[in-house]
């Protein structure tokens, strides 16, 4: 069962899930994708916990149970700036204990951009799971101009995502899952959307040193977000970067069949770098 507390901002209040473990060895901070929540990983904080390794996870402002209207940011430095403050709620947690960044999707292009604009001081590594640089799919045109011009007349607009559920997983049961948690929103403002699209696209351009060890996992069949755009990354930029390319499963790689294979690979890549 894991703990809740909340992170205050200036503005809104971030809900945490902490699930701990015995004397671990080291402290996972998690940020989940757009549209979703933390409350959808307690199996990955789980298997982590079995194999000492606490895990926190933050819901992002407008989604799960953090406060905001759905789906909005009012730029993406402000996801930057809560996810500053988040690093330091789980330092204080975990005084003394190794932190690795963990983020999927939109998470995972947060906490690249993170790594590479803000500071690293006590991080010890970084993981990216098909992290949104570049969508796999190309939007309505029409939702991109409605997006731009919004952005600066009214940037909380907001759209439906567009994102077919049923290219998360191939497993039904995880997509009908998804479909029935009233957490889950489809719901995107301008601000928000052009913000991510943005940082993803100056991710896709960067070519750079990455400052901390640094795991990037994609899934092969990945409809949603792209995995030759994640590939290009690994490759342009330098320092210690790990590829994984998962072949044959979708977007969500810890909600695939053989999500087991993910977490152990995962976990061979962080006891590397204790």
């Amino acid at each position: 069962m894991a703990e809740t507390t909340q992170v205050l901002t200036a503005d809104v209040k971030l809900f945490t899930r902490t699930w701990q473990t015995t004397e671990p060895r080291a402290v996972i901070a998690l940020i989940h994708g757009f549209g979703e929540h933390s409350g959808r990983y307690a199996h990955v904080a789980d298997f982590f916990n079995k194999n000492g390794f606490a895990v926190v996870a933050m819901d992002v402002r407008g989604h799960g149970l953090s406060e905001g209207k759905r789906g909005h940011t009012p730029r993406f430095e402000t996801y930057l700036d809560d996810l500053a403050m988040f690093i330091d709620f789980v330092k204080t947690q975990f005084v003394g204990k190794p932190l690795f960044l963990y983020g999927h999707s939109m998470g995972g292009n947060l906490v690249l951009n993170y790594v590479l604009n803000r500071k690293t001081d006590g991080i010890a590594g970084v993981v990216a799971t098909s992290p949104w640089t570049r969508l796999a799919f190309e939007p309505k045109p029409i939702l991109i101009t409605l997006g731009k011009m919004m952005r600066s007349i009214y940037p909380a607009f907001s759209q439906d995502s567009a994102l077919n559920a049923d290219h998360i997983s191939t497993d039904p049961s995880v997509v009908a899952a998804y479909k029935a948690d009233p957490l889950v929103h489809s719901k995107i403002t301008a601000s928000a959307g052009m913000g991510i699209k943005d940082a993803g696209e100056w991710l896709a351009d960067f070519k750079g040193k990455m400052p901390i060890p640094t795991l990037i996992m994609h899934a092969g069949d990945d409809r949603l977000t792209s995995q030759p755009a994640s590939e290009a990354f690994a490759k342009q930029v330098s320092g210690d970067v790990t590829y994984r390319k998962w072949n044959g499963m979708f977007h969500e790689i810890h909600n695939e069949p053989d999500k087991l294979a993910v977490f152990n690979y995962t976990l061979g890549w962080l006891d590397s770098k204790m």
